[in-house]
């Protein structure tokens, strides 16, 4: 049953509004929106209509605020509504969209939000092993997560690996996901896990794990003053149910009764699921016409809230009613509706399945197409290097990165000799046709996390991480040779074509990608005025 993963969050209220705390101690405001996404991912599996508004208002102030990041998350809390409403296409489209964002920004929150969401919509449309391999990824980049999100993202493994047939892995996760929920003191997800737990026990039909773990759900919610929910309840009448203990499951779905319309049937599926339940135990204990009344209830509540999948069953078990009083012609009637329904429904979920399929291939489609353009936007049109501006960029990085991490890092600028010589005793395309071919030497020059990039008219830039002083210029010492051995008669006739290269490097202390390149652009100089077809190192 999907509610199963139903969490209790009594204490977290959904308000409309976010209120920025503005005063002089006060965290700050990224800080502020952190929390509160937290708190409505936390609310989420309790009250899904109710973080709906907030998490809109956050995803507007984390836009206003520059935090893409965060906008990002709030679209993968308004996603999860989504599916909980029944829009499947749109959880898996957007968890999609968000995985793929935080895979090209190295975000793990992201990813292990964004994967856990998309097992989710693959076990909602059915591919329980695709929903494990997300499960697993997520939980892979869950390490800096809240732990009771982390909780949550161990809770959503163990309910796939269970589903895969994975039964101790999936009661070692369970274990892990309790084990938090006791560190923080929190009774309510400690019954969420616990529920699960037990539910998957009844499945099993392993008698004692599931009567062990209904006692501990009954001993957390009395000793914390927590109401249990309906599908707590329901989990706690079939254990019983499953011992023929039929007296005390009925006493156990009391509550469900005597307030039907109340807030422990917060999920549109709690009242029928334990009306269906209550008719088990009435059919067992030979009260029939009480059987019969409790069907039509239920149907009449499947009808209203659209649950076409429970409807069905509810055909079925009124079929199985019927025969056990001998109306086999009712019977019959009530089997050809089950099975009607049962085709319509299958159909529905294969065209949504097809939709929601649809949507994150779209989704794909345009991650690629964004893909081509931002290539396009960084590419040089003449030579297919990298342009001035993704230069810039990476540039930016690398010194950050060396900053960090201590490793020398080498720029170099690389100069075509006389180059306006050729475009005034040649043609402007015979100049063209030689900077492609210096583009591609220095593109079959550099290796690994090597940058050749066109800075402008005949100036190239070489970025060398992790490359020190004296082998950034036996580098370049090679490039230029290369550059003055390749046969360049078929496009400069007998004009020579070599190349002046000026190499900084950055060891240690402070640098800016400005310093750096101009202390290469003035060992570029020094190249030139030796007499140029060589390297300077600064």
């Amino acid at each position: 049953m999907t509610g199963r993963e139903t969490s209790q969050m009594q204490g977290l209220e959904a308000e409309t509004a976010v209120v920025i705390d503005d005063s002089p101690n006060r965290p700050s405001i990224r800080d502020q929106l952190i929390t509160r996404l937290q708190e409505l991912e936390l609310l989420t599996p309790k009250n899904f209509e109710g973080v709906s508004a907030p998490a809109a208002v956050v995803e507007l102030q984390a836009r206003n605020h520059g935090y893409e990041d965060l906008v990002q998350r709030a679209q993968l809390i308004l996603a999860d509504v989504a599916g909980r409403r029944g829009d499947i296409a749109e959880q898996g489209r957007v968890a999609k969209a968000v995985t793929l964002w935080a895979e090209q920004h190295d975000d793990d929150v992201l990813l292990a939000r964004g994967h856990r969401l998309q097992a989710i919509f693959y076990r909602r449309l059915g591919d329980s092993a695709q929903a494990l391999a997300h499960a697993v990824t997520g939980l892979q980049h869950a390490e800096h997560l809240p732990e009771r999100l982390r909780c949550s993202q161990l809770i959503t493994l163990a309910l796939l690996l269970d589903l895969n047939g994975q039964y101790q892995e999936a009661e070692r996760r369970f274990g892990e996901a309790l084990l938090i929920a006791e560190k923080n003191d929190d009774p309510d997800q400690a019954l969420t896990v616990i529920n699960n737990m037990a539910f998957t026990a009844y499945e099993n039909e392993d008698f004692d794990t599931a009567n062990d773990l209904a006692r501990q759900m009954r001993t957390i919610a009395a000793d914390h003053g927590i109401r249990l929910d309906g599908l707590y309840l329901d989990t706690l009448a079939r254990i019983s149910i499953m011992q023929e203990h039929y007296a005390d499951a009925e006493a156990t779905l009391q509550p469900v009764l005597d307030d039907p319309t109340g807030p422990l049937l917060s999920e549109g599926d709690s009242l029928p699921e334990c009306l269906l339940t209550l008719v088990e135990i009435y059919r067992a204990t030979g009260r029939a016409e009480l059987a019969g009344q409790t069907l039509d209830w239920a149907g009449e509540v499947c009808d209203q809230r659209g649950l076409a999948g429970i409807a069905a069953r509810v055909h079925r078990a009124r079929a199985e009613w019927h025969a056990g009083a001998g109306r086999f012609q009712q019977a019959y009637e009530e089997y050809r509706l089950y099975h009607a329904r049962s085709e319509a429904l299958h159909s529905a979920e294969r065209e949504a399945r097809a939709y929601a399929m649809q949507a994150v291939f779209e989704a794909e489609e345009a991650r690629r197409t964004s893909e081509r353009f931002e290539a396009l936007a960084y590419q040089d049109a003449l030579t297919g290097l990298y342009n001035r501006r993704y230069a810039d960029e990476r540039l930016a990085a690398a010194v950050a990165a060396a900053r960090r991490s201590g490793e020398p890092l080498s720029v170099a600028v690389v100069d075509a000799d006389h180059f306006k010589r050729i475009n005034d005793q040649l043609t402007h395309a015979a100049g063209d046709a030689v900077l492609r071919e210096l583009g591609a030497l220095l593109r079959g020059f550099v290796t690994g996390s090597e940058i050749a990039a066109r800075l402008g008219g005949e100036e190239f830039l070489l970025l060398l991480p992790g490359v020190g002083a004296t082998a950034a210029q036996h580098r370049c010492e090679t490039l230029a040779a290369m550059v003055r051995a390749n046969d360049w008669s078929g496009l400069a006739g007998t004009l020579p074509v070599t190349v002046s290269i000026g190499v900084a490097t950055h060891t240690d202390g402070p640098v800016t990608p400005d310093l750096l390149l101009g202390r290469a652009d003035h060992s570029l100089y020094a190249a030139k005025h030796a007499g140029r077809d060589r390297v300077s190192a600064g």
